[in-house]
């Protein structure tokens, strides 16, 4: 399966504004991932079922550019590919490797062989964006971070409309945690 990880604020921000390798969060935008960096036991669980589970990763190149010095790892310990039109050798890391792949359908089949029976995680607002317009996305695991941070960018754009079913939803004090089946359309349906 594959499961898009978003932590998002009250109006819908992935990062703030002004991303870049100073602010891979963008301005603000580190307060999103208060639920890892100061867990509740509940965030906690959370966290320990996704890395118990995750087998893969897919993830866009702008994600990779300004994540990498902050992991300085792949992101979970879990073999990554990085949709990118500036392909280059792997790079091999101490929990896993980074793969450069030219294109989101690729990057997908080839972290789904890597992953086997787990599942592979979808990172970054624009990959993320194209897998669910694609339909590759199963499963959407959104966080609600308890704030605004008034610009920045978002997950969804109103380019392409989904339709989601709610599997499961918890509160902790830095987020509330939303599973979504991805509800699929209907070939040459309207949404």
């Amino acid at each position: 399966m594959l499961h898009a990880h978003v932590t998002v604020s009250l109006d819908g921000f992935m990062t703030g504004p002004d991303v870049g390798a100073e602010l891979p969060m963008g301005a603000g935008g580190e307060r999103l991932h208060d639920w890892i960096f100061d867990p509740s036991p509940a965030d906690r669980e959370i966290i320990a079922d996704t890395l118990a589970t995750v087998g893969a990763v897919v993830l866009g190149r702008r994600t990779f550019d300004v994540g990498l010095d902050r992991w300085n790892d792949t992101p979970y310990p879990a073999p990554s590919f990085v949709v990118t039109h500036r392909t280059r050798d792997d790079l091999e890391m101490t929990s896993a490797s980074f793969a450069f792949v030219g294109g989101l359908a690729e990057a997908v089949r080839r972290a789904h062989e890597a992953a086997g029976a787990k599942h592979v995680i979808i990172m970054g607002a624009d990959v993320t964006r194209q897998a669910l317009a694609a339909g590759l996305v199963d499963e959407l695991r959104l966080q609600l971070a308890p704030f605004t941070l008034g610009s920045g960018t978002r997950l969804f754009t109103g380019a392409d409309p989904h339709a989601f079913e709610c599997l499961d939803a918890g509160i902790t004090p830095h987020a509330t945690h939303l599973r979504y089946r991805v509800v699929r359309r209907a070939s040459g349906a309207g949404a």
